[in-house]
């Protein structure tokens, strides 16, 4: 409640305010100090593969509750970033298509996620994902126009699609972002073709102020968690060579690379102050994942860059799932000790830092 002063407390609070006017006129005629610059700092967020659920070859792969609970336990960070991006594997599409041939479709994993499944990618903040997987063309032409249809309807970008939808761009709080995707797979812009790949990166980095790059690439599994930087083989396919591709495209003026692929989680690093993280393994893939030892782990990572796309600081936290869920964080941080482990092997000339609580920095010099 407001209280009229008087007496002794009146003739302090005036003496209190004729010093304090003083002083901030005083202040007022010196120079500001220039030694702490406004920095404006931009939060992306990328994780890895996602498919929420498939109704062919039967509806018992669809989660409980329309997949409403999958994605719950994440969503409020997923939601602080600038930016939040991951890649869709599989096809949107209620029915219809013509499913991918397979000798045996209880066997095929062909995924066709219902419609109105869509809106949870919208729910959790999702501005770009990528279609260019082994996974977009499971329903042929009539699941790619319709996956394209429903992303269109919820605002959500999307790209990777060789020559109809090969970048995407999203103008946001004053900053424009470009965002491009990349794979192996037939229908896609092509991984392995790397002067290509850096033509569309420059127009977008001629026209953006932070350019995002996925690519979906290199051999899967448990087996296959370390970088080697080679062109990669798995069933006789070639994945590419992603260590090449990652800074092939950071030359051509990419500014975070998000990779993924593996189903398993890899190691990070920075290159020419970008930021790569080279697999973010299966963040919210259910009913036909293997999810067992190293792929059922997957982080998010947060990454802090300047107005200009260059690394500043970053976060990685932990999630685990498993057959009856969706991503829950991991208090164990098993995929923060893996990328740590994997990064120390993979690039120990990189600046990247890495605490044992999931921040991210640059090492500094000795």
């Amino acid at each position: 409640m407001y209280r009229l002063h008087t007496g002794k407390d009146f003739l302090l609070g005036s003496l209190f305010c004729i010093l304090a006017l003083s002083a901030f006129r005083a202040n007022a005629q010196e120079p500001i100090s220039q030694t702490e610059p406004d920095v404006s700092l931009v939060c992306i967020i990328g994780v890895g593969d996602m498919m929420l659920g498939t109704n062919y070859p039967s509806t018992s792969y669809l989660p409980p509750n329309g997949g409403k609970d999958l994605l719950a336990e994440v969503q409020q960070i997923l939601r602080e970033a600038d930016v939040t991006f991951g890649n869709l594997e599989g096809t949107i599409l209620d029915s219809g298509g013509t499913a991918k041939r397979c000798k045996n479709p209880d066997l095929c994993y062909a995924f066709r996620s219902p419609e109105s499944y869509a809106q949870h990618f919208a729910d959790a903040g999702f501005d770009f994902l990528s279609l260019a997987n082994n996974h977009s063309g499971d329903f042929g032409p009539t699941g790619r126009q319709r996956t394209k249809e429903v992303l269109d309807e919820l605002q959500i970008r999307y790209a990777g699609l060789a020559g109809s939808d090969e970048q995407a761009v999203l103008e946001k709080d004053g900053l424009t972002y470009g965002f491009c995707a990349f794979a192996p797979n037939s229908g896609t812009c092509d991984i392995r073709q790397i002067s290509r790949a850096q033509a569309i990166v420059r127009e977008l980095a001629d026209r953006c102020d932070i350019v995002i790059v996925s690519f979906h690439g290199g051999a899967e599994g448990a087996s296959h968690q370390n970088v080697p930087r080679t062109t990669e083989t798995y069933y006789g396919e070639n994945r590419g060579n992603v260590h090449q591709f990652a800074h092939a495209v950071v030359d051509a003026g990419a500014d975070l690379v998000f990779g993924h692929g593996p189903h398993v989680t890899r190691a990070v690093e920075l290159y020419k102050d970008r930021f790569i993280a080279y697999s973010l393994g299966n963040f919210c893939t259910y009913g036909r994942f293997n999810l067992r030892g190293p792929a059922g782990i997957a982080p998010i990572v947060k990454v802090y860059t300047d107005t200009e796309g260059a690394f500043v600081t970053g976060e990685i936290i932990s999630t685990y799932q498993a057959k009856t869920h969706g991503p829950k964080i991991d208090p164990q941080h098993q995929a923060l000790k893996r990328i740590m482990e994997l990064s120390a092997q993979d690039f120990p000339e990189s600046p990247l830092q890495i605490d044992a609580d999931g921040q991210l920095s640059k090492k500094t010099s000795d």
